[in-house]
């Protein structure tokens, strides 16, 4: 039997046994891994993992899913409360272009893959290569599944507050990475606004800037009870 890359030898990045996510899962006793088949490996993971799910009236049900794994992610919201700005990127994403998105030219918060680091060890790395900042204090906010039905990672955010002190590179990214950012520095009512009329549509970078209005750095004082 020919050995298959990714399974019984190493792929392209060096991964075996990628057949094997899933199978060991005993957290749900309603569901029962029965099979994981590769579809892709090319860079990220592609599955389609066949199970048996026990729905709520008792009947056994054998379904599909396809997952896509590409590891988990971090993500940052710089701000400064002072001058009432935050420092926010500009790249070019083709999946949001070729779903309709004007440009492609998304404006979102710091972010990168995990790549083996902790969340955020990982964070601080993408904030000096997008945008040339050293992080000082950081402030873990949520951790959350961006798109559950289909990709399994999981973005841990941060907030951190920077200053020009704290610019100290020169950002944009890694163009060995085909990289190329631009730092977007904004009041935080601007962003805010951006939010309702559209030019601001990712999903972290929206959860993260409203976070900061109900509950961070930009959150108004308690209205007095007196």
């Amino acid at each position: 039997m020919t050995p298959i890359p990714g399974i019984d030898i190493p792929d392209a990045r060096g991964r075996t046994g990628l057949d094997r996510a899933g199978r060991d899962l005993t957290g749900n006793p309603d569901v029962t891994v029965r099979d994981v088949e590769l579809l892709a490996t090319a860079w990220h993971v592609l599955r389609r993992t066949t199970y048996d799910f026990r729905r709520s009236d008792g009947t056994v049900t054998r379904e599909q899913r396809e997952t896509y794994d590409r590891g988990d992610g971090a993500t940052v919201l710089l701000y400064d409360a002072e001058r009432g700005t935050v420092l926010l990127t500009r790249q070019f994403r083709y999946p949001v272009y070729v779903n309709g998105h004007p440009d492609g030219r998304f404006v979102e918060t710091a972010a990168g893959l995990l790549d083996g680091d902790d969340p955020a060890a990982a964070v601080r790395r993408e904030a000096s290569e997008e945008l040339g900042v050293v992080i000082g204090e950081l402030e873990p906010v949520f951790a959350v599944w961006m798109s559950p039905g289909s990709v399994t990672e999981r973005v841990h955010c941060f907030a951190a507050p920077y200053s020009a002190a704290s610019r100290l590179g020169p950002g944009g990214g890694l163009a060995d990475d085909g990289e190329d950012i631009e730092a977007v520095e904004m009041p935080f009512a601007e962003a805010l606004e951006r939010i309702g009329t559209g030019r601001i549509a990712d999903a972290k970078t929206v959860m993260l800037l409203q976070w900061a209005a109900l509950r961070g750095p930009f959150r108004q004082a308690a209205p007095s009870t007196r």
